[in-house]
């Protein structure tokens, strides 16, 4: 069942419930009502008999029959019997009264001193009147049939305005439930319009803020962010496609040529080190992308021991230097600086990447391919800063440099896969770490990264 009947039916049944208990209670309320007015004007009706019948002396019981015979005032079907101490009948209008009255009854009357009984269709009322003389049992009755017909008259009135809104309910909960999720219903359509092919759509949030809005904008977010990844993807496979492709075809191409002919030995040696340039620097994409699974998937398996922070530099410079002989670091190591503040809780592995990585970067993107870092002790905790002077970074382009496979606009020629930043990033964070970059178009990149010492 979709969700605009399911809100029509259970606005429709509580408004029904509602309605229904409403014109039940009318109703039980109009009926206690009429029969407390009815019983209220023949007990007043009784009141006046007997008041005539024992207070007035020219009044006897032949004389009262007759002005009640001739009020027009009288009840429908009413019936009013009087009796004394000994239950003799003092009077009755009319002579023949229709009410059963037993001895039992007359008792009863006598000690609770009023009773309300029903027989048939006669409502009834027993109550002790006291006069000069002595108490008397007045015990009377009559038919509301005025009072029934109103009632009657009401209750068809219910039935007939219960149905008829009923019906008027079932048409405005349907309207109600479609007005309520139209914006919902302008929201699927305008998913549904949004494919692989056209992520730059948006959907509409409206000048409001309600619930409705704020999951448009929500939507919306979350379209920005997969954008954002299908453009990635898209720059990553052409980049790293790229990549590929150009040490695959050199080496084709040398194999090729060293097959056209017979070559010396040295022409040979020549070929195959140059393949095998080829084919490390395959591996080490290739390992790129393993190491960028890895610090992404695996953070709660890496197992952090106390290393010392230095030693992470320098393996890694000299890592840096084995395939990158062009390159050059320079390390600053503050004079303040003791073993204890050196020490932090981290895994060598990742963390020498870490190292690696930036420092490739800031050589990478030097003019004179040289990085420079500075080690320098915080409160709890060790600063390495990374500094060249390079080309600098796009302002733009900061916001998505630790996205994975991303690459500035103004990189140029210059080999890369925009992994690195994202390994480091997802290392840092691993080590409970911060990153922060800087830079300068034309004057270069400044890196900061602040990681926890091992007394914390």
């Amino acid at each position: 069942m979709q969700i605009r009947q399911r809100l029509s039916n259970q606005f429709i049944f509580i408004v029904f419930i509602i309605l229904l208990l409403f014109s039940i209670a009318i109703y039980i309320l109009s009926a206690n009502y009429r029969k407390t007015i009815f019983y209220e004007r023949i007990e007043s009706k009784a009141q006046n008999v007997a008041n005539l019948l024992l207070e007035v002396d020219e009044i006897d019981a032949g004389l009262l029959r007759k002005i009640e015979n001739a009020n027009p005032i009288t009840l429908p079907n009413e019936n009013i019997i009087i009796f004394n101490y000994l239950n003799d009948t003092l009077f009755s209008s009319p002579d023949n009264v229709a009410l059963q009255i037993d001895q039992t009854l007359i008792d009863n009357i006598r000690l609770e001193g009023e009773i309300k009984f029903n027989q048939g269709e006669y409502e009834n009322i027993g109550f002790l009147f006291t006069s000069r003389y002595d108490r008397f049992v007045v015990i009377a009755g009559a038919i509301d049939v005025f009072g029934k017909q109103r009632l009657l008259y009401l209750r068809n009135v219910l039935i007939i305005a219960f149905s008829t809104f009923l019906i008027v309910l079932i048409f405005v909960g349907n309207l109600y439930a479609r007005q309520a999720l139209r914006p919902i219903s302008n929201v699927i359509k305008q998913v549904k319009n949004i494919s692989a092919s056209s992520m730059n759509l948006r959907l509409n949030e409206g000048n409001s803020n309600d619930e409705i809005a704020q999951l448009s904008s929500t939507f919306n977010q979350m379209l920005h962010r997969l954008e954002t990844a299908f453009s990635i993807q898209k720059n990553f496979i052409a980049n790293a496609s790229h990549e590929m492709r150009t040490p695959l075809t050199s080496i084709t191409g040398q194999l090729e040529v060293l097959l056209l002919q017979n070559r010396s030995t040295e022409e040979y040696k020549k070929t195959i080190i140059s393949v095998l340039e080829d084919i490390k620097l395959m591996n080490r994409t290739s390992d790129r992308l393993l190491m960028l699974a890895q610090a992404s998937s695996e953070v709660t398996q890496s197992t952090l021991l106390p290393v010392r922070i230095d030693d992470i530099i320098w393996k890694a410079r000299s890592e840096l230097l084995k395939y990158n002989p062009e390159y050059n670091s320079i390390v600053v190591l503050d004079e303040s600086l003791d073993a204890t503040q050196m020490v932090i809780a981290g895994n060598e592995i990742l963390l020498t990447t870490a190292v690696v990585n930036l420092m490739e970067n800031s050589c990478k993107y030097s003019e004179n391919k040289e990085a420079h870092l500075e080690l320098k002790p915080l409160q709890n905790k060790i600063q390495l800063l990374f500094t060249d002077s390079g080309i600098g970074i796009i302002k733009s382009d900061l916001k998505n440099l630790t996205q994975p496979f991303y690459r500035g606009k103004n990189i140029g020629n210059r080999k890369g896969h925009g992994i690195g930043l994202s390994i480091v990033e997802s290392i840092i964070k691993i080590h409970s770490g911060e990153m922060t970059i800087t830079s300068e178009l034309g004057k270069g990149t400044q890196i900061k990264v602040l990681l926890p010492l091992a007394i914390n």
